[in-house]
């Protein structure tokens, strides 16, 4: 299994100097205010989907080792990477799958009986919600925010109304329109592929010496082989000129 390329990353990141960490927090901070996702800044870390770490079960270990199923590749690649350990975030960095895709193989995997049910509703609602398995009202139901009885007030309503379930549910004062603005902006952003390797990882000082000495040279033939390519669409010209 690879390393977890995002904690190489986080850890170069946790280098740079107090001033520029300061700077990258607000512009993030301002970015997640304008989605408005706020509440997200307050998120425990145990309520975060992409940081949960899927448990392989007996069955799951059985079909990896023996492949009776016979299933898709990528769902054998996820049920690798949990039995490595891994999250659903370096899951999906490393298979190179969107957040909505593997929360789709999280969720097969959950009803087949290959990975453990999560203990923490917010998980089990989160992957749902991502994957398509559960839609806006489901979502707080399974989570908590609202409860079965409220949830079936809102479905009698929107039998005999054109408005859209979720506007229901914000006239009803169960959950706040930024709460609906939030959960839909989350989900269309885990269709969003997010690649990063080991290339992408901001080097150290000596590092980037090597490569920016690398660069000059480079720089240093380019302009060469500009030089030459001149030359020959000069000579191009006048041979032309001469057959005019």
């Amino acid at each position: 299994m690879k390393k977890s390329i995002f904690n190489t990353f986080l850890e170069k990141v946790e280098d740079f100097p107090l001033w520029i960490k300061q700077i990258i927090c607000l512009k993030l901070s301002e970015d997640i205010k304008a989605h408005v996702c706020e509440k997200f800044l307050k998120e425990k870390s145990d309520d975060i989907f992409s940081l949960y770490i899927p448990v392989l079960t007996f069955k799951g270990s059985e079909e990896l080792t023996n492949r009776t199923g016979g299933l898709d590749l990528n769902i054998y690649n996820f049920l690798e990477y949990c039995k490595s350990g891994s999250n659903i975030l370096e899951i999906s960095l490393n298979t190179f799958l969107s957040m909505e895709e593997t929360a789709k193989y999280f969720i097969f995997c959950i009803e087949q009986g290959y990975v453990e049910k999560p203990e923490n509703a917010e998980i089990e609602a989160m992957a749902g919600f991502i994957a398509g398995k559960f839609r806006t009202g489901e979502y707080f139901e399974k989570k908590g925010v609202i409860t079965e009885e409220q949830l079936q007030k809102a479905v009698s309503i929107s039998e005999n109304s054109k408005k859209k379930f979720a506007e229901i549910l914000v006239e009803l004062g169960f959950i706040t329109q930024d709460d609906v603005r939030a959960m839909l902006t989350f989900k269309e952003e885990s269709k969003k592929r997010f690649v990063l390797d080991h290339n992408s990882v901001p080097q150290g000082k000596s590092e980037f010496c090597d490569k920016e000495e690398m660069y000059k040279k480079e720089i240093s033939d380019l302009k060469e082989e500009n030089e030459k390519l001149k030359k020959k669409i000069a000579n191009l010209l006048e041979i032309m000129k001469n057959y005019d």
